[in-house]
């Protein structure tokens, strides 16, 4: 954790608030990720989150949108490390939102508000977000679907993803091409030493999106787009 700080050059308080989510994870049985354990949650959660601010267009946003934020990650990380952006966590599934709830209340993260609703249907969000995230949310065509209706233009999408898939990207492409998105880079991480197949791939809103997105809940899921 003081490695994580000194990094990142986090105060004693923001250190102090990422204990408490970890501790939050570690005692709640109830807790939606299956990585608890001090240790594993220090570099699987809170090190592998934090690895996205070494982007600049994420250092400077004032909105962040943190998309199937699951037990937390990374929004509830990028809001400690980042006090003064507005964080949403957009989470569908009600547990987990009052999971992400409670957390967020006991390490009194007051830049972090968690949105109840799937992405499709977050309509308040739309064109409103300097930067969006997504951590093995879903395949890379969906997430840039989900993700470019919800970004101001010039935004930016950050996507977490392991090991590189040449098909999966191809078929990416022909999706930001019809989103109005377009690749910036695929960025190599190791948020931890031995950590491998760690990608942030990166890309900017340069056009708008046609009004026919989002699509009705699900669609996207059903009838991913692509070549």
């Amino acid at each position: 954790m003081a490695a994580l700080g000194d990094h990142y050059g986090l105060t004693e308080r923001q250190l102090d608030q990422l204990s408490t989510i970890l501790r939050e994870i570690e005692d709640a049985e109830w807790a939606p990720t299956a990585v608890r354990e001090h240790t594993d949650s220090m570099y699987i959660h809170l090190a592998d989150s934090l690895s996205a601010l070494e982007l600049e267009a994420l250092r400077g946003a004032s909105s962040i949108a943190d998309l199937g934020s699951g037990a937390g990650f990374p929004g509830l990380a990028l809001a400690v490390a980042l006090p003064r952006t507005e964080v949403r966590l957009v989470e569908s599934r009600t547990r987990k939102c009052a999971f992400i709830e409670r957390v967020s209340a006991a390490a009194a993260i007051e830049n972090a508000r968690v949105v109840c609703a799937r992405a499709e249907e977050w309509r308040d969000g739309l064109g409103r977000n300097d930067v969006v995230v997504a951590r093995a949310l879903a395949a890379q065509s969906v997430v840039l679907e989900y993700a470019a209706p919800l970004l101001r233009p010039g935004g930016t999408l950050v996507d977490w993803r392991g090991r590189r898939d040449r098909a999966q990207e191809a078929q990416a492409a022909c999706a930001a091409d019809e989103l109005g998105l377009r690749l910036l880079e695929i960025r190599h991480t190791e948020p931890y030493i031995g950590a491998r197949d760690h990608h942030l791939h990166v890309f900017e809103k340069v056009a708008e999106t046609p009004s026919r997105f989002p699509r009705r809940a699900g669609v996207a899921r059903k009838r991913p787009l692509g070549c």
